[in-house]
């Protein structure tokens, strides 16, 4: 039977299921070569993760190229962006412990809530009145300085249901000022500029820099106990994520029902409060992975697997991206990045300063 008749015999749902699942692998395979392209010794060197690395071709197939792709496939790229993206969020717990966070103590926790309350109060404030950005855009680009980058856009895009335009710009201020931290933090500290110890330079690294690898790639030009403190700090930012993620979802509740009120609707309905589910699996796998339950070789795997499905969403969301509407508001979002950069320096060098002389 030719695949003419198998196609014409299908049903309906079937053809939707077969272009899901087409769609899925597509984007599996775009993110196997998006991974081979971020192992180049050259582009790994800059601290850019897959996560960083994928958007960009995807972004430019899904631009250039978008109408190769079969329409029945959509739905599966759009699964890759959504509910898959939820369950890698989720799983991402396996990379952070108690155990470790203890290690920091008061110091390092204190660093972590006040770089990230401070970046994200700064960064919505300053995208929305100065810079005149929507709602979303300004969180999302604040996000991304304030916790754990591409991670934290992803998971913040699915709380918000933003566009996939909109995560793309804040990615792009992860990658321009992230890249830009990790070679200019170890220069100012080796110049002397910084006035900071290891510890000094570990909670200051950790606590400002956008991404993990980017804070590996920073610390490790100073000490291996400094990126041992930093890399801590930093995966204390990730465990943030959880209380955030649930302080903005009832936030973005309470905003949808002012606005449903002010339009005259009446309705005696209750709203559901939007309460991420993934960020409740990211501290269940936190606590998994604190306990030991699981073989050091199965969480590795688990990593392993989490940080493709992550590359997947990104991907994803790069081919769901068009660029006409990144030009809407780029300058913008990106110079809110820039705000944030400069608080992240400066302020950051303060709360570090407080944190070692109060709490030290």
């Amino acid at each position: 039977m030719t695949t003419a008749h198998l196609t014409a015999s299908a049903s309906p749902a079937e053809l939707s299921t077969r272009g899901q699942l087409n769609g899925v692998l597509f984007v599996a395979l775009f993110a196997a070569a998006v991974t081979r392209i971020a192992s180049i010794p050259a582009i790994a060197g800059l601290g850019l993760s897959p996560l960083i690395v994928g958007i960009v071709p995807g972004a430019i197939y899904g631009n250039a190229l978008r109408d190769g792709m079969p329409a029945s496939w959509a739905a599966g790229v759009n699964f890759s962006a959504r509910k898959l993206l939820r369950i890698a969020v989720a799983f991402f717990g396996l990379r952070v412990s108690l155990q470790e966070i203890a290690q920091v103590g008061l110091p390092g926790l204190a660093e972590s809530v006040l770089i990230v309350v401070s970046t994200l109060v700064i960064g919505t404030w300053a995208g929305m009145k100065i810079m005149k950005l929507d709602r979303d855009t300004a969180l999302l680009t604040a996000a991304g300085s304030a916790i754990c980058g591409a991670a934290a856009v992803l998971a913040f895009e699915s709380t918000l249901q933003s566009k996939p335009h909109k995560s793309a710009m804040a990615v792009g201020s992860v990658v321009l000022f992230g890249t830009l931290s990790m070679f200019l933090y170890p220069v100012l500290f080796k110049a002397g500029w910084l006035h900071l110890d290891t510890m000094g330079a570990g909670l200051f690294f950790g606590g400002t820099i956008h991404e993990v690898a980017q804070v590996v790639g920073a610390a490790s030009n100073v000490s291996p106990e400094a990126t041992h403190i930093a890399t801590i700090v930093k995966m204390t930012r990730v465990m943030l994520l959880v209380p955030v993620l649930l302080v903005i979802g009832m936030w973005v509740n309470s905003s949808a029902r002012r606005t449903h009120a002010s339009a005259g609707a009446h309705s005696n309905a209750p709203r559901k409060l939007a309460i991420p589910w993934f960020a409740v699996g990211f501290l269940a796998f936190v606590v998994i992975n604190s306990l030991h339950v699981l073989p050091e070789a199965a969480t590795s795997t688990l990593n392993m697997l989490d940080t493709f499905a992550l590359t997947m969403a990104m991907t994803a969301l790069g081919i769901e991206t068009r660029i006409a509407q990144i030009r809407q508001a780029g300058p913008r979002a990106l110079t809110t990045g820039f705000i944030l950069y400069v608080w992240l320096i400066a302020g950051g060098l303060g709360i570090t300063w407080a944190v070692q002389h109060l709490l030290g």
